[in-house]
This record gives structure tokens, sequence and C-alpha cells, in this order.
């Protein structure tokens, strides 16, 4: 909205000052600050607006220390990330940019598939929330709708030599032309209809998802790769807005991690969408991508802001409502960005936590049907409740889980040189 408004007013009466909304920096920053003020400041609002609902923490007995202490503390407090996030979006971002349009799509949908989640939980007094299935079936349709929209919209391509887009067959959405020397004009990079992704550590390689499907041949491969990059697109999704969820047990732990997580999404949005700085990388320049540095800083504020309240002693918990949507919106920002294949590093201690439950859960079956007894490998899981049985308090395992993350995130970062 200021994003057009200012624009409209440089160009048709040249305001001072309104240029500055050219300027992507400037933008992301104000998102940022923006996003950052809203969570703190509106952000106690709602939560004495759920306080006053009764909208507390419904706390089973697990034996862990100062687990009862939580008892009745305000939930769905993603509500409140949810709005930092899209209220500085909708305010200085290009709305008519179709990766914006599709990340408010994705934080609104998994939004509310958390919140009937809470809402389920909270007034029917139904611990379970809403049933597996359907939660499951929620983040299917939304992974196939950012497939599809990955796959068919013409705003989403990676720039390319045009031999290279010839060579593989590539639908050509616009060529790029530059001055010879004898006054004429040639084709010197197109933006190209491509599944491809960066692959880390490896120079001048991408994976092309279509030659997955190589043995069909290549004219069915290309138009059946949706056969293999939907359903992968939908994996991710599902499983890191899952791991998220399964990590949001302590106070400010998935919250903190998450912010981590913005910062360097933030950081290859913006060496993505910028020429230079894809060239010099030698990664692949994604046209149109600089509006996704907008919404990254407005998580990246979203997140930290609620770690104002969230922090150890919690005043309020994201709930399902944010803990969804936050691991929904980094996979699909991954994604969007080419960057999926490093979400195992960047989310990794998302993954560890899951990791953990499935290693646990199996485990217990396997031992049970074989020796008669369920055994552990964990004394609880997710991993930081195992910590929690050991002793250590919450505030310490919390802290150390975001150092681990920062490491992990400086090596994702490392892997734009490591190549």
């Amino acid at each position: 909205m200021l994003y057009s408004l200012f624009t409209y007013l440089d160009e048709a009466y040249n305001l001072p000052g309104a240029g500055l909304f050219h300027f992507i920096s400037f933008r992301a920053s104000l998102a940022m600050v923006l996003s950052l003020i809203i969570s703190v400041t509106f952000g106690e609002n709602i939560i004495r607006r759920l306080r006053k609902l009764q909208i507390g923490e419904t706390v089973r007995e697990l034996g862990l220390d100062g687990q009862k202490e939580k008892e009745g503390t305000p939930t769905m407090g993603g509500i409140i990330i949810i709005l930092a996030i899209l209220i500085p979006v909708l305010l200085v971002a290009d709305l008519s940019n179709t990766y914006v349009l599709l990340m408010i799509v994705v934080t609104m949908w998994l939004g509310i598939i958390g919140f009937i989640d809470d809402y389920i939980k909270v007034f029917r007094k139904n611990k379970k929330g809403l049933s597996g299935k359907l939660k499951l079936v929620g983040q299917v349709v939304l992974g196939l709708i950012v497939g599809l929209v990955m796959l068919n919209s013409d705003d989403v391509v990676v720039s390319m030599k045009p031999s290279l887009a010839q060579k593989e067959g590539y639908r050509i959405v616009k060529e790029l032309k530059t001055n010879t020397e004898s006054g004429g004009k040639e084709v010197t990079s197109v933006w190209a209809k491509a599944p491809v992704t960066n692959v880390p550590f490896l120079k001048s390689y991408d994976i092309d998802y279509t030659k997955i499907l190589g043995f069909m041949g290549e004219p069915k491969a290309r138009s059946l790769v949706w056969l293999v990059f939907i359903p992968i697109v939908i994996f991710i999704v599902t499983g890191v807005s899952n791991s998220a969820n399964l990590t949001d047990g302590l106070d400010g732990l998935a919250t903190g991690l998450s912010a981590i997580m913005a910062l360097v999404l933030a950081l290859f949005a913006y060496v993505a969408s910028n020429r230079i700085a894809a060239d010099y990388l030698n990664i692949l320049y994604l046209p149109g991508s600089s509006e996704l540095v907008i919404f990254t800083a407005a998580l990246f504020g979203a997140t930290i802001g609620f770690l104002w309240h969230n922090s150890f002693p919690a005043s309020v918990f994201m709930g399902d409502t944010g803990s969804l949507m936050l691991g929904g919106v980094i996979a699909t920002l991954a994604i969007l960005l080419r960057k999926e294949l490093l979400l195992p590093i960047l989310s990794g201690v998302f993954m560890v936590e899951t990791m953990s439950v499935m290693l646990q859960v199996s485990y217990f079956k396997y031992t049970r049907k074989k020796y008669g007894e369920g055994r552990r490998i964990f004394k609880m899981s997710p991993l930081h409740h195992h910590f929690q049985k050991l002793g250590m308090p919450e505030m310490k395992i919390a802290t150390r889980f975001w150092i681990v993350g920062i490491l992990l995130a400086i090596i994702t970062i490392m892997t734009l040189k490591i190549r």
C-alpha cells in the first residue's frame, strides 16, 4: 500500500523522500522495524485479550520441572507473529509480486490450520486438537499450491544463458538483449521456466528435477516433471512445518530458532535477487525475488518481537497457530529461493527434534515386540524434554539449542562460498 502510494508520488510529483521506497534495503529495514514494534507493543494488548478470554494452556502431567507453573499461560500467541508479518508486508511490499502473494497465502493458510487446532484444544477442551489427517490434508494442499505456482507462473523464473535454456528445452519467458559493437542487439540472458535448484558445496552444478524422469525421454519427462517436483514440495513443507511444531516445547525455543533461520533466508533472498551478487557467488539469479527480502525481514522482526513475550518465563505461547505457520513459511521460502537442499543444515535443530521422536517411537515398538517390554533411547522425546529429565534448566536448554542453531546458520551461509 505505502509502496504503491510513494511510488506514485515519486513518479507523478517527484515528492522528496518518496524515492526511498524504490530501495529494497530501505523497505526491508522499515518492514523489520514495523514488525518488531507491532509484536512488542500490540503483542501486550493481544496477550491481555487472550487472558481475558481465558485462552490458557492446558498442561499434561509429564513429570517435568516447572511444568505446572505454565498452566493457564495464554496460548494462540501465533496471532501476534502473523499480524507482525502481514501488516508490514502489506504496507511496504509490492503486492503485485507473485512471490509476496504466495508467502501471504502460506502464512494465512497455515495460521488458520493452527488456529483451528488451538481453538479445538482450548474451547472444546480436546487436547488432541484438529485430527492429524485433516491437518495433513491442509499441509498437502498448501504444498500442491506452492508447487503448481512455481511450475506454472511466468513470474517465478530463473535467469540463465540462452544456450543452456535451448539445450535443456526450458520455456523462455523473457529475453534480455544488449547492444553489440555493430549496432545490433544480442540476447545475453533469458528468464526461463526451469525446475532447478542449487546444490550445496558443488560449483556450477544444479539439480534439474526433470532428470529424475530421464528414463521416460526428454519431452515426456519435461511434461511430467510435476510428478516429482510437487511431491517433493509437499514433503518439505509438511515435514518442516511439523518439525517446528514438535520443537515448540520450551519457552522461546522455536521462536529463537525461527528468528535465526529468517535472518539467513533474508541474506539468501538478497543475493539470489541481485544479479551481481548471484553471478559472483555462482548461484541461481531469481528475477523478481527481491520482495522476499522484505518478507523475511518482517519475519525476523516478528519472531524477535515475539521472543520479548515468549522468552523464559513465557507470558504467552505461540501454539500451533504460530509453530505450524513458522515451519511452513521457512520451508516455502527455502523452496522459492532454490535452497531447499540446505534445509537439513539450516533447520537442523528442527530435524533432530523430529528424528528423536521417530527413533523413540520406533525403538519402543521394536523392543516391545521383541522383548515384550518397550524400551527407550531417550528419557523423553522430543529431545529438549530429554535434557529436562536430566535436570537441565529450561532456559539453558533453549539457549544452547539457539547456539547450535547459530552454528548451523553460519555453516549454511558458508555454503555460498564453499562450492
